[in-house]
């Protein structure tokens, strides 16, 4: 098989990566760049731990081929952390206790900041309805929800 490059945005920072073709968006991300937050779970696209956004919205990145994203803006969990701490979703999931392994928390945080750009208040079946293709074995959701709803109204407040 050939090589080839493809280039994307990764966060604000423009990437090429040489890669045989059908590489996922996950292997690339972990094992050629270092960015370990879209975890290595199922690999077949069934826990949601993977998610990542894809010009805002969210994408199991095991089952996305790198060429897919050729020239589109890639996030995650490492790209949308700020400098000097944590985002307002991420310190709502520590105030919330929404993790506990905290193995799935970069899928749902993912998850929950795409939401949260397309709806400044959901309401909590559209919360569930954003995380169906997430699944923890730890905390039951409700801190979760619980998490993503606090996370709105501190946002809502921070954005006047």
């Amino acid at each position: 098989m050939t090589k080839h490059v493809v280039s994307f945005q990764l966060g604000d920072r423009p990437v090429d990566v040489l890669i045989e073709p059908m590489t996922t968006l996950q292997i690339v991300l972990r094992e050629h760049l270092g960015y370990t937050g879209a975890k290595d779970g199922c690999r077949q696209g069934g826990c949601g731990s993977c998610t990542v956004l894809v010009d805002g919205e969210p994408y199991i990145s095991c089952l996305l081929p790198l060429e897919d994203v050729a020239g589109r803006r890639i996030d995650t969990v490492e790209t949308m952390t700020p400098v000097d701490g944590v985002s307002v979703i991420q310190q709502a999931f520590l105030a919330h206790n929404a993790l506990q392994c905290g193995y799935c928390t970069p899928g749902f945080v993912m998850v929950a900041t795409a939401l949260l750009e397309r709806i400044a208040e959901p309401d909590e079946d559209q919360i569930f309805e954003a995380l169906g293709g997430n699944y923890c074995r730890c905390t039951g959701y409700r801190p979760i929800v619980d998490a993503i709803a606090a996370a709105s109204e501190a946002m809502k407040e921070v954005n006047g």
